[in-house]
């Protein structure tokens, strides 16, 4: 079992629009990805967001292609400043979760799973990629099963 990490697809600049929607560009890019996640039969219990509009529509969007049984749920813990280590402590390495959130948050959480150093930068997202983590059972440590980027850069 898995947990999956995402970064809100591209968003409106701020300022710009006050619930910083996603821009067409990032709805294509999530959409692209959510349709490579379904192609791979990446197989997602429920898909949780932190509440923002931008990780609520790329949450909607991997939903319709990935059908969660258990379906949406925004939660609080996971905005772009939440403390990654209280967090981590409430993560279910069984779960077949997706989190939805931001960054510096989605990163630093990653970098904490792997090294239990949330400051030493081990992945760098792109808006609307996924990075599955997982666990061995008798390890603390989590490791990067696999990415999926909207771009190859």
């Amino acid at each position: 079992m898995s947990i999956y990490l995402v970064q809100h697809g591209l968003s409106i600049a701020e300022g710009t629009d006050s619930e910083r929607k996603l821009t067409e560009q990032g709805i294509a890019d999530v959409t692209h990805i959510a349709s490579v996640a379904k192609g791979y039969s990446v197989n997602v219990n429920r898909i949780m967001h932190s509440g923002k509009t931008r990780a609520l529509m790329t949450a909607d969007i991997f939903s319709a292609y990935l059908l969660p049984p258990q379906g949406i749920t925004q939660i609080s813990g996971i905005g772009p400043m939440d403390d990654v280590k209280e967090f981590a402590g409430t993560i279910n390495p069984a779960s077949n979760i997706m989190y939805v959130g931001h960054l510096p948050f989605m990163q630093k959480l990653t970098s904490y799973l792997l090294t239990e150093n949330e400051m030493f930068t081990v992945f760098r997202f792109q808006n609307g990629g996924i990075v599955c983590l997982d666990r061995e059972s008798d390890s603390t440590l989590w490791h990067i099963k696999w990415a999926l980027m909207p771009r190859v850069q």
